[in-house]
């Protein structure tokens, strides 16, 4: 499968809270994830992405107060 490209925000934990950095996906709202070093996150977030898409197209699955904006028709679950 290719890898899905959307743009990731990656940011520092706080060390209060484990520090590390956090990768999270503004196109994907609640799609995140964490690692020790930036590439981690980001590594990591590539399966997060995978995830989030799968949940979204499993109809037992519902998304309340969820707005999502397709890019292209591609990308849209049928």
């Amino acid at each position: 499968m290719s890898k899905l490209e959307y743009p990731i925000v990656v940011e520092p934990l706080p060390v209060e809270e484990g520090g590390g950095f956090l990768a999270t996906v503004p196109d994907l709202p609640g799609c995140m994830s964490d690692g020790a070093t930036p590439e981690e996150a980001v590594s990591a977030i590539q399966d997060a992405i995978m995830t989030w898409i799968e949940a979204a197209r499993d109809p037992a699955i519902q998304f309340q107060n969820l707005r999502v904006t397709w890019r292209s028709q591609a990308e849209r679950p049928p």
